[in-house]
């Protein structure tokens, strides 16, 4: 007999879709198909839900739409992971909130030993308030010095499927997205799904 997740029900979606992780850091062997066994007791926190998101997509052409997946973000970070999984190039996105700096301060920590050769290009509003500009300097700053290589452009992106198009077209393999838009995205992705318009290599981190 299987062992539920505890966020199996709360996902609507089957348990084997669904890993979850418990360490403030990932190793750099992390691999989102094999489940982490926490520490210590069954009340250990989870710091990272991976669903398989060919797997979800392709039950849900059968299933009805989620509820959670369309307004009910949990607030632990989620990683839908295609099968060619990598951090070879991530995209950020600040937006010149408090909020989009701690998505990104939380990936950096937990990812930190899976990018150091990453990629990473962040993107950023063209306007962004003088009280922010030091704020944005500090973002770019930390992401600079977590990976490799580091690019930085101001472009005026506010659907979630104008990143989706700069993640494909520029090969990014991982897009770091609020879960703000986890309703979009999750209509956009399987809409390309069952139209057949997929990328294999592009994975996508949810966090509120």
């Amino acid at each position: 007999m299987e062992t539920k997740t505890r966020f199996t029900n709360k996902f609507e979606i089957p348990d084997h879709f669904l890993n979850e992780f418990y360490s403030e850091t990932l190793t750099s062997s992390f691999d989102p198909r094999s489940q982490n066994i926490p520490d210590g007791t069954e009340n250990s926190l989870v710091s990272l839900i991976a669903i398989d998101l060919n797997q979800v997509l392709e039950w849900l052409l059968d299933h009805p739409f989620p509820r959670v997946m369309e307004n009910e973000p949990c607030g632990t970070p989620v990683l839908l992971y295609v099968s060619n999984f990598s951090t070879k190039h991530i995209l950020f996105y600040y937006d010149g909130t408090a909020s989009s700096v701690y998505l990104i301060d939380h990936f950096l920590k937990l990812f930190k030993d899976l990018i150091k050769e990453s990629k990473a290009t962040i993107i950023s509003p063209s306007f962004i308030p003088k009280s922010r500009l030091k704020e944005e300097e500090e973002v770019i700053l930390k992401v600079s010095q977590a990976t490799k290589e580091t690019s930085f452009i101001k472009l005026n992106f506010s659907k979630i499927g104008d990143f989706w198009s700069y993640a494909t077209k520029h090969k990014c393999t991982m897009l770091i997205v609020s879960k703000k838009h986890q309703s979009d995205l999750s209509k956009i992705l399987f809409n390309f799904y069952s139209a057949g318009i997929w990328d294999e290599n592009l994975s996508f981190y949810l966090s509120l």
